[in-house]
């Protein structure tokens, strides 16, 4: 089986994580760091707005069960690309609405999703998303690995992931993995 990658940041990575680890074809996800200047940044670091570095996931799927198109669909599903450097109460440059495309099929694809979106009409103000290619990931911490997951009791994941996760189960509930028989 080939797989790809694709990196995107849509405000907090535990968010983003979350919901990709349920899509079926996704392979794995991994919290990071990207888009800055300073080199293995620490989570202190990105959140104290500095080095320029956006939260990210980057995700390693089967591109013959799900595509880069609908990997990007999600992406404007499950976050709001309308706000810069914001989502929900996360606040900073980290938390900016980004695409890191690894190769130029990957930028092209993101363009076209945007147009497809900003075209609907689905957000009702422009859209902020940067797309900007992927130089460096860096991997975060491993206490960020799998985050909704562990610690589901959270006020952070009730509040604020928990509603992301259940709006990509309404809207793509057919996606989901199928549990282990």
């Amino acid at each position: 089986m080939a797989t790809e990658r694709a990196t995107l940041g849509g405000g907090c990575f535990w968010c983003v994580e979350a919901v990709y680890l349920e899509l079926a074809g996704v392979l794995s996800v991994k919290s990071g760091y990207a888009g800055g200047h300073v080199a293995h940044p620490t989570y202190e670091q990105v959140c104290g707005k500095m080095t320029g570095h956006a939260e990210v996931v980057q995700i390693e799927y089967d591109p013959a069960v799900v595509s880069y198109d609908d990997l990007l669909r999600i992406f404007f599903t499950i976050h709001d690309p309308t706000t810069p450097n914001q989502q929900g109460n996360d606040v900073g440059p980290q938390y900016r609405s980004i695409i890191m495309p690894h190769d130029a099929g990957q930028a092209e694809a993101a363009v076209r999703v945007m147009g497809d979106v900003t075209a609907a009409g689905i957000w009702g103000a422009p859209l902020v998303t940067e797309i900007k290619a992927l130089d460096v990931f860096w991997p975060a911490e491993a206490e960020h690995d799998d985050y909704f997951n562990r610690t589901p009791w959270s006020g952070y994941c009730r509040v604020v992931i928990a509603p992301k996760v259940a709006k990509f189960r309404t809207y793509y509930g057919d996606r989901l993995k199928k549990p282990a028989a």
